[in-house]
């Protein structure tokens, strides 16, 4: 079994392994080389996505800088707007689905490290090689959602379509869809209705 079977199972896996190096080596490249390009660059930026993320949809737009750890366990869908210094670590599978936003300094997390601190210097395998191991927990996220700046999406969560996720949150826990979620760590505050329209409090301009 290879160690990206493995994090896909939710086992134990080396990280430090040359398969995965590799793949992470390519994601941090590619992340680096599309920092580099000036927002206008559309068609390079979005040659560069095709080849570091998994799946991408149309009108997916990243203002940059972003960080990529995999790269390839990631799959984005259509007309997504990710702003400055979005952040994934997708050890695990990240999931985005459609017309969901995202503020500055997002960051979407998959990794578990060992809790004890003698096990983060290394641990022994069954044969006898002293690996630093870890394991991962996939990260999903529904359609038309909205992540206020400085929100960090913790291992194994799941939030549901239209939902926001209020400014600094930390979310280490599956959010319902519809709901507007906030805190560290994050809670449901309450669920979305018609009456959080914006046409409530503003007239239209047009």
């Amino acid at each position: 079994m290879t160690e990206e079977e493995r994090i896909f199972k939710g086992m134990l896996f080396a990280s430090e392994e040359a398969e995965l190096i590799g793949k992470k080596l390519k994601a941090h490249r590619l992340s680096q080389e599309y920092n580099l390009l000036f927002e206008e660059e559309n068609e390079k930026r979005n040659h560069i996505l095709k080849d570091l993320l998994l799946e991408i949809g149309d009108g997916t737009f990243m203002l940059g800088p972003i960080h990529f750890h995999y790269g390839c366990h990631t799959k984005i869908g259509a007309h997504c707007f990710m702003n400055f210094n979005f952040t994934v670590q997708d050890d695990a599978m990240v999931t985005i689905g459609n017309y969901n936003n995202f503020g500055p300094n997002v960051t979407i997390v998959t990794p578990m490290h060992p809790m004890v601190a003698e096990e983060r210097r290394g641990m022994v395998c069954s044969d006898g090689v002293e690996r630093f191991l870890c394991y991962a927990k996939p990260v999903t996220i529904g359609n038309d959602c909205w992540f206020g700046a400085n929100v960090v999406v913790c291992p194994g969560v799941t939030i549901g379509d239209n939902c926001v996720i209020g400014a600094g949150s930390v979310v280490t826990r599956d959010i319902p869809p519809n709901s507007f979620a906030a805190g560290t760590p994050a809670k449901v505050i309450r669920t979305i209705t018609d009456q959080d329209s914006i046409r409530n409090i503003f007239e239209t301009i047009h």
